[in-house]
């Protein structure tokens, strides 16, 4: 027992190190490149990285906010089960994303598909048509990328192909970006911005 929680946590480490502070740093100038022009973030997933997309909707669209300034434009498409159904009864699984983007996606819009496998047809579809769109698409990915790396106009890859690890470490990623963004904010309202701060993100 003990060695296979000792290798979880090992597999693990080893992951989260292969993201290099470059790739945390773009991420975030692409989330922020989104927020200074007033466009739109769409995040996207399937099962476990349906939660993350959730997740990462609500700490970027509530986390982030320091009072007195603009707010990011967010939005998740795992959120709407009315119409998820819907689309999947009348037409199929596999639009479920690119029909809710037919809806809002704008030129320049930033789209995150999150995918362990980056292989999910229907968060492919959707970056399709965000390419189409001219959007931007960013693709939190793992196991060897798949089609979504190639769709992604910039990636964050976890090298690992236990979907357990991958997801753990986008939520991770999740949590140091919108904390980062949190004190970014902090120092736009000329507040003291030490990174010793970062348990005021979230009241």
């Amino acid at each position: 027992m003990y060695q296979f929680f000792d290798k979880y946590k090992n597999d693990l480490i080893e992951a989260i190190n292969s993201v290099s502070n470059e790739n945390l740093e773009n991420f975030s100038e692409s989330l922020l490149y989104s927020y200074r022009n007033d466009k739109k973030v769409i995040i996207l997933g399937n099962g476990g990285s349906a939660a993350t997309a959730s997740h990462f909707t609500c700490d970027l669209g509530k986390g982030t906010n320091v009072e007195g300034l603009k707010r990011f434009k967010v939005i998740s498409l795992t959120d709407n089960l009315p119409l998820i159904t819907a689309i999947s009864n009348d037409l199929s699984y596999d639009e479920v994303f690119k029909y809710q983007l037919e809806n809002i996606l704008e030129e320049d819009d930033l789209v995150i598909g999150i995918s362990a496998s980056g292989n999910s047809e229907n968060v492919v579809r959707a970056f399709e048509f965000a390419k189409r769109k001219s959007a931007r698409t960013y693709g939190l990915i793992g196991f060897t990328g798949g089609r979504l790396k190639n769709l992604s106009d910039k990636y964050i890859y976890i090298n690992s192909f236990n979907y357990g690890v991958v997801e753990d470490i986008h939520l991770i990623l999740v949590h140091i970006i919108t904390q980062y963004i949190k004190n970014h904010m902090l120092s736009l309202k000329n507040l003291d911005n030490d990174i010793t701060h970062y348990e005021d993100c979230y009241e």
